[in-house]
């Protein structure tokens, strides 16, 4: 392991130079992935079907990382055909029940060498109260617990790769996110399904840039980076409104998702560009650069204040260990991770 002061100084968000844009970059500009192994969780569905689909096309090994069985096969196949070079594989994981992401991790062990990108793709949104299986609220557990907690188990494949990769989703939503230290849980505050959502998405952000930070610390080549996917039609929104039994509600998402929504090959694009484009840069958030982020080309983009706090980042990271009882070590060859 190079000490951190041989590596180039990393810089936090909007402290470097002019952001990277392309105003043409689509999927066919994803260099060839043959020979890496790619973790997408959620590949079932939406963006992460998406994503899944263009990177075996390019001839990476997906791992399709699926909480239920039947619609991840169903996509296996799918993801299949599209596939040019390696064969992908479906992996059970269920981000909210911290017994299923230990396993995952030890099958996916079992399976592959190293994993040169890992894909924090799945999420819920604005559901009602629900719990995960230790007990946490679901979006926060689901979102950023059940992530954190696979990635960490995943970091001695990660760092076995020579380039690899974290890439969290995060969402525009981030922004009206506040972190309820005292009741990060709900157990104590009425319970509000879109700040319940935000603060998900903000803890997203602010795991992806502390991973960053704590990699760039410990002289690793491990980048970690965020995206968002504009406003994409994906059947998210229909979720949450459905599980309430809000018809109307979930009929007027539909509707909108029809009017403003942009497909979910290109809600992609961006954490597609955050996992293969070489211009990517650890510690860097990318989102569409048309109007409001809402869809277009990926381009580097700001997030909130809270997002960037550090000390914020450093107490969620924390926190994190606690709630999930697994804390990341990085040794000095760089290759394991306990809890």
């Amino acid at each position: 392991m190079k000490p951190a002061g041989s590596r180039k100084e990393w810089h936090d968000e909007g402290m470097t130079s002019a952001a990277v844009t392309s105003s043409s970059w689509t999927s066919e500009d994803i260099p060839s992935q043959v020979g890496r192994t790619i973790v997408i969780t959620g590949a079932n569905s939406g963006l992460g079907f998406a994503s899944a689909t263009a990177l075996a096309h390019r001839g990476a090994l997906v791992v399709m990382a699926c909480r239920d069985p039947k619609r991840g096969l169903d996509a296996l196949d799918c993801v299949r055909d599209a596939a040019t070079d390696a064969e992908p594989l479906l992996l059970k994981l269920d981000l909210a029940d911290l017994d299923s992401v230990q396993a995952a991790a030890k099958e996916l062990a079992e399976l592959v060498d190293r994993v040169d990108v890992l894909m924090n793709n799945a999420g819920v949104m604005a559901l009602p109260l629900r719990r995960t299986a230790q007990g946490h609220e679901m979006q926060f557990g689901t979102n950023h617990l059940g992530h954190y907690a696979f990635t960490g188990r995943l970091l001695p494949l990660l760092l076995a790769a020579p380039d690899p990769r974290v890439v969290t989703t995060s969402s525009q939503m981030h922004r009206l996110g506040k972190m309820a230290w005292a009741d990060l849980d709900w157990n104590e505050r009425r319970y509000q399904r879109w700040p319940a959502y935000g603060q998900s998405k903000l803890a997203n952000l602010q795991f992806a840039y502390e991973l960053a930070r704590r990699a760039h610390n410990m002289g690793s080549s491990l980048k970690s980076v965020a995206a968002h996917p504009g406003y994409a039609s994906t059947g998210l929104q229909q979720a949450g409104p459905t599980m309430a039994g809000r018809r109307i509600t979930a009929r007027i998402m539909n509707l909108g998702n029809r009017i403003a929504g942009q497909e979910a090959s290109s809600g992609a694009l961006p954490q597609l560009f955050a996992a293969t484009s070489k211009e990517a840069r650890s510690g860097a958030y990318y989102g569409p650069d048309g109007l409001g982020q809402m869809r277009g080309a990926p381009t580097e983009v700001t997030s909130s204040a809270a997002a960037r706090s550090r000390d914020e980042a450093h107490r969620l990271w924390n926190l994190s260990e606690e709630m999930t009882g697994f804390a990341y070590e990085w040794n000095a060859q760089n290759t394991s991770a306990s809890g």
